[in-house]
């Protein structure tokens, strides 16, 4: 593997840490918490990054999601049809997530992550040059996708994250 897919590998590792240890131990209640009216709970902002990373993954090696491949998707048995990742999703989508389980919650990023890390394993240094999106200007290449994953995973898990942190310490 080059350097460049091992820093890949080692950001989407850290994504999979943090949200182990954001998401471990917690209650349904905390889990299904929202500190404010329009404030994203734990439960939906892990399914999210979870949801983006497969989504975006999936078709970036051009293989089924593990969402619905794995059958993930019944087991969450959510409102919201299979394709749904989150983007756009309003207060009331939101809260209709619930309180998944804690342990459901890490499995399926578990399983998108190694996924992820068998993808990452299989690409070259020259495919992060490859236009994979020419709707943008400038084009995005496999090389921005993945990092912009990245980000957007970093950022909820952060946000997930600090949630935690005020419930614990009865700020939430």
């Amino acid at each position: 593997m080059h350097a460049s897919t091992e820093l890949l590998v080692d950001a989407f590792d850290r994504i999979r840490e943090e949200v182990e240890a954001t998401v471990t131990g917690l209650t349904p209640e905390e889990i299904g918490a929202r500190v404010g009216p329009e404030a994203n709970p734990i439960g939906w902002l892990v399914w999210h990054l979870t949801r983006v990373q497969d989504d975006h993954l999936a078709e970036l090696a051009d293989r089924a999601q593990v969402w619905t491949r794995d059958r993930w998707v019944d087991r969450f048995g959510l409102p919201f049809p299979p394709e749904a990742t989150g983007f756009g999703h309003s207060s009331a989508e939101v809260a209709a997530l619930g309180a998944p389980d804690p342990e459901l919650l890490i499995g399926y990023h578990q399983a998108v992550h190694e996924r992820t890390v068998g993808y990452l394993g299989k690409i070259r240094v020259g495919d992060l040059a490859e236009v994979v999106d020419d709707r943008w200007n400038p084009p995005v290449t496999l090389g921005v996708r993945l990092i912009s994953v990245v980000a957007e995973d970093l950022q909820h898990v952060g946000q997930a994250a600090y949630v935690r942190g005020l419930l614990r310490n009865g700020q939430g």
